[in-house]
């Protein structure tokens, strides 16, 4: 009732949107993508006239493309709404997670979180030597020479291999660009951030990676004052997802999610 008393003013609203998970396009539960995620955060950025948005983040990573598309979503609003965004690294911001702390204006880590891995990796398996040893014929019929290109089932070949490469510094390049833009002076200039190389929360504040150790409630009442109010945005779980319906068929998935974090030591 106190929204309709004119002398009294609301305590200071924080929206927290939770983003954690590996970033991929699709929506399957437990990945974060542009689909999954965009009515979330529209929802932190619309309701309640927020005085500030922070983004919880747990993520190894993932597809470039996916992790753009949410950061631009967030700053789209953030600069509509005219809203401070902070992010909160907890396990791990590395590759597209550390993409997605960037679209905040202030990135706030744990001591022994993970920060960085500003690189482009692509992994694969070459089972042509395998097929053969078992007298397996592979039989691949195209229209356009590089068709197949990558094909796990022939030889490795030089020029797929150069292919490859000048699409990922291209990518590579584009995810430096955003760095840049969004940490500017902060970044040390003793050191290259952009090998691929991770470091532990306390590392990346002392390379301007982050702005400080802090925890998303008290950093957040620190700032805003302790009377802060907190809206906590999220993936919502559907009925078969809470019965664990969401495990048939996901074995291999499971899998390559597991491989991403594994990278982290997690």
């Amino acid at each position: 009732m106190r929204r309709f008393i004119p002398f009294m003013s609301g305590d200071p609203l924080v929206a927290v949107i939770r983003l954690n998970g590996i970033i991929a396009s699709g929506s399957r539960g437990g990945r974060l993508s542009d689909d999954s995620t965009s009515a979330l955060i529209e929802r932190a950025f619309k309701r309640g006239k927020p005085a500030a948005v922070a983004l919880a983040i747990n993520s190894p990573g993932g597809s470039p493309v996916q992790s753009s598309l949410i950061a631009s979503r967030i700053r789209r609003l953030a600069e509509e709404k005219s809203v401070p965004v902070h992010a909160f690294v907890e396990d791990v911001a590395a590759s597209g997670g550390y993409w997605l702390a960037c679209a905040a204006d202030h990135i706030w880590a744990d001591d022994s979180s993970i920060l960085g891995s500003i690189g482009v990796i692509s992994a694969s398996f070459g089972f042509h030597e395998f097929i053969a040893r078992y007298g397996i014929e592979r039989r691949v019929h195209t229209a356009g020479e590089d068709k197949s290109i990558l094909d796990p089932f022939r030889p490795e070949r030089e020029e797929d291999v150069a292919r490859l490469k000048a699409i990922q510094a291209e990518i590579h390049e584009r995810f430096i660009a955003h760095v840049r833009a969004r940490r500017g002076t902060r970044l040390t200039e003793e050191r290259d951030l952009f090998t691929g190389e991770f470091w532990t929360g306390r590392k990346s504040v002392e390379l301007g990676l982050a702005d400080g150790i802090a925890h998303l409630k008290p950093k957040m009442m620190e700032v805003y004052g302790p009377k802060a109010r907190f809206a906590v945005y999220g993936p919502r779980r559907g009925l078969f997802a809470r019965l664990g319906a969401q495990m048939l068929g996901a074995a291999v998935s499971a899998a390559d999610d597991r491989a991403h974090w594994a990278r982290y030591g997690l």
